[in-house]
């Protein structure tokens, strides 16, 4: 018998009130993400990837608010939920990795007392030395070595690489049902982030957690992720396996963002680039957002294109796509 997915985002609407209009900077977004799998959310800065994993974590503040649309996490629709009770799903059965470990992290207390704070809060029922034991194997787990010594020391005393290792330890450490994780290697160089990424999959493997992993690196989803959604002005363009998206990407947009991908194979070519800039929020283009930048595009394209299935349980917004619809 199938399980239950851990997460299932449904037409989530997010936006942004400003003086100058309303920003919808997440329109209708729909996934799903199962125990122990990982999801990639790709797309360019401003796409709206950071704010639907905020949305999800109930983060967002004002001027913005979810509009719309249903975020059912084990089957309990947070957007819903009493900030109170919010509160007690943060840190233990949901958990956030962000992009700047020092967002996690405060500076003028050492690791130990943050990480057992962080178990005690939610475990009051546990002693310290217990906490303190699962807060050393937690630094263990993601590759931090003597952790027993390194609790001691303070965010400053770690280098960056360090740092987000222990703010992954610490997403990990109450062994919640789901991590979302906003770009936290974008910073660090290709080898830790190549040693982070094994860590954070096989600790979703041997533990059952879901993960949401929001990048704009498609060589990063292409070594972590089971599936990807690939975003663009709000909505998603195209979603499926990652292995069949990479290898055969179906919308304009995510065959450029392949394309724009530095390879050592074509080394001293000219990098692609896809022509034009995203558009902004407030004065999107009539019918597909992408349209402008698009080679493809003709006059049906002028009208809103629907989220269509392909073959391999892959799903397009694209009235042009570069591979065949299923019948």
């Amino acid at each position: 018998m199938a399980q239950s997915p851990v997460l299932v985002v449904d037409g989530l609407r997010t936006s942004f009130h400003t003086r100058a209009g309303v920003v919808r900077a997440v329109d209708g977004v729909s996934f799903r993400i199962e125990r122990g799998r990982i999801l990639g959310l790709v797309g360019e800065s401003g796409s709206g990837k950071t704010v639907t994993g905020f949305s999800i974590m109930r983060l967002v503040d004002p001027p913005g608010r979810i509009d719309g649309g249903r975020i059912l996490f084990q089957g309990c629709d947070v957007a819903g939920l009493r900030e109170a009770e919010m509160r007690q799903l943060r840190g233990s059965r949901l958990a956030m990795i962000f992009q700047d470990p020092m967002m996690t992290l405060n500076p003028v207390l050492r690791i130990d007392t943050q990480m057992i704070e962080a178990v005690i809060a939610h475990h009051p029922e546990m002693s310290h030395e217990e906490a303190r034991r699962r807060a050393r194997d937690a630094l263990g787990r993601v590759g931090i070595p003597s952790p027993e010594e390194r609790l001691a020391g303070y965010p400053h005393q770690f280098s960056g690489g360090m740092r987000q290792r222990v703010a992954i330890a610490i997403a990990f450490l109450n062994q919640p049902d789901l991590i979302i994780a906003d770009e936290p290697t974008t910073a660090l160089d290709v080898t830790i982030q190549g040693q982070i990424l094994y860590e954070v999959q096989k600790l979703c493997r041997e533990s059952g957690t879901a993960l949401l992993w929001i990048t704009h690196d498609l060589s990063v989803v292409a070594a972590l992720a089971d599936e990807v959604c690939v975003m663009y002005a709000g909505k998603i363009v195209e979603q499926g396996a990652v292995d069949d998206i990479l290898d055969h990407p179906a919308h304009p947009y995510t065959y450029g963002l392949l394309r724009s991908v530095a390879s050592a194979n074509a080394r001293g070519q000219k990098l692609h680039q896809i022509p034009g800039m995203t558009p902004s929020l407030l004065d999107l283009p009539q019918g597909c957002s992408f349209r402008l930048r698009c080679s493809r595009a003709s006059p049906a394209c002028l009208a809103v294109p629907a989220m269509t299935d392909l073959d391999a349980g892959r799903r397009v917004r694209c009235f042009h796509p570069l591979v065949e619809i299923a019948a």
